[in-house]
């Protein structure tokens, strides 16, 4: 039943890194709010490496001396490399340089508000989403964790959201919902926002090796806690590589869904297969010690056709999510949080709820999910144009830039503009020294609008 009064201002379903920091920033303002979580932290979770612009989140949230304390590793760019015996992913073409890989360094830009930080974090999801999520609770938020939301009312007074405790259902109301689930996209599924990715169908399989030897791929001593990108001779198939602790490294294959295997068994040798592609991280990844089970992740990228409504926003992955090349998850979740946050303060003051309170979260999140999207579309469309644009010093900032996570400000970023149009150059023309390296899985993206 609804209430005239409601039990809290917001309330937030999930308490990942998007619903935490949702929590963090809203109790700092005085807002009283809760949380329900329905596992028992911490638990282990995919997305382990940060960008820079998380770091801006932190900040806001007095959270960084916690980062500090916890002794994450420090990330101070990335790696991206794409063949073991023959350096060279293209010979000379163009102007692009011989090289077996890329590196690029955050310092190179300097981000507003954060000239004094040239690095972020590689974090084990367990500890690190535990941590935010007690920040909420000491900033004044109220948490259920082990609790699982079963429904949302939207009645014609307060939304009732409804959960079981044991056998008894319970229901809280709230002035507004904020959808923090993840992807498991609650309302997203509730209210048949949902829209299934026509493109991107990537699945993962990925565990923790510890003893993993990263100076075999380090050019320098200061490479060793970049993350790493490999690329694999398999369409579409990648292999990440990111610092947990001094000793435990997380690896992870992408690739397609029709390359997936469907058993257990099978696709732990799917793994061990796509690694043997490249024999130096397959031998490397012999000699350590797996310390956790394979896990597996699917259904990557999804959108939804509204991401706030009458009394309820959808923030970070419940509410958009992007194949995952460019380490975007927990950016995107800490980055709606920052941007929604004011949508709800403002709407809290007015006592206005209505989706055209949410307006300018809604804009600004479809505009950087948009840039990322197009970003990892070029990306996957042809991989040696990354590598040309980072070595080019006429674009290398604006690649850089995209790569810290400022996508939220410009409708079009030129550097984007200019990579769509090279590709459709080298589309167009089948006597182009890199037609034969597109790629197919976004190759509608590219074909002209009729």
């Amino acid at each position: 039943m609804n209430h005239s009064v409601p039990d809290f201002e917001v309330g937030i379903i999930g308490g990942g890194p998007a619903g935490s920091s949702m929590a963090c920033y809203l109790a700092k303002a005085g807002v009283k709010c809760v949380v329900f979580e329905r596992e028992l932290f911490p638990r282990p979770h995919v997305g382990e490496s940060l960008v820079p612009s998380s770091t801006r989140v932190f900040k806001d949230l007095d959270f960084l001396p916690q980062m500090e304390e916890a002794k994450f590793p420090h990330k101070f760019g990335a790696v991206w490399t794409t063949n073991d015996e023959n350096p060279g992913y293209v010979h000379d073409l163009e102007g692009l340089a011989p090289d077996y890989n890329v590196d690029i360094r955050f310092e190179e830009r300097k981000q507003e508000g954060m000239e004094d930080r040239n690095y972020t974090y590689h974090v084990d999801r367990g500890k690190f989403d535990l941590m935010l999520l007690k920040h909420a609770q000491k900033l004044g938020a109220t948490v259920y964790d082990g609790v699982k939301v079963g429904r949302v009312d939207f009645g014609p007074e307060h939304p009732e959201v409804y959960f079981n405790i044991g056998p008894k259902e319970m229901s809280v109301s709230c002035k507004m919902v904020v959808d923090c689930s993840g992807r498991q996209t609650f309302l997203g599924n509730q209210l048949k926002l949902k829209v299934k990715d026509t493109v991107f169908d990537q699945y993962a399989i990925h565990s923790w090796f510890d003893g993993y030897d990263r100076k075999v791929f380090a050019k320098r001593d200061t490479n060793l806690d970049y993350i790493y990108i490999h690329f694999l001779p398999i369409s579409n198939t990648w292999i990440w590589q990111i610092p947990i602790t001094d000793t435990v490294t997380s690896l992870g294959v992408v690739t397609q869904k029709k390359n997936f295997a469907k058993s257990k068994e099978d696709r732990e040798k799917f793994f061990w297969e796509t690694v043997g592609s490249r024999p130096l991280i397959a031998e490397t990844l012999r000699k350590s010690d797996r310390v956790r089970p394979f896990k597996e992740e699917g259904d990557y990228s999804y959108a939804m056709k509204q991401l706030a409504g009458d009394r309820f926003m959808l923030v970070g992955d419940a509410g958009r999510f992007v194949d995952p090349i460019f380490s975007t998850g927990v950016s995107i979740a800490l980055n709606s949080s920052r941007f929604a946050h004011k949508d709800i303060l403002a709407a809290i003051e007015k006592n206005d709820f209505s989706r055209a309170s949410f307006v300018d979260y809604e804009t600004k999140l479809r505009r950087g999910t948009k840039n990322w999207y197009e970003f990892i579309s070029v990306y996957y469309r042809l991989n040696v144009l990354f590598t040309y644009f980072i070595s080019d010093k006429n674009y290398r900032l604006d690649v850089l830039k995209l790569l810290q996570g400022d996508v939220y400000d410009e409708e079009a970023p030129e550097v984007l503009t200019k990579m769509k149009q090279m590709v459709s150059k080298v589309e167009q023309n089948e006597k182009h020294p890199w037609h034969k390296l597109l790629g197919d899985l976004t190759s509608d993206a590219f074909r002209p609008q009729v």
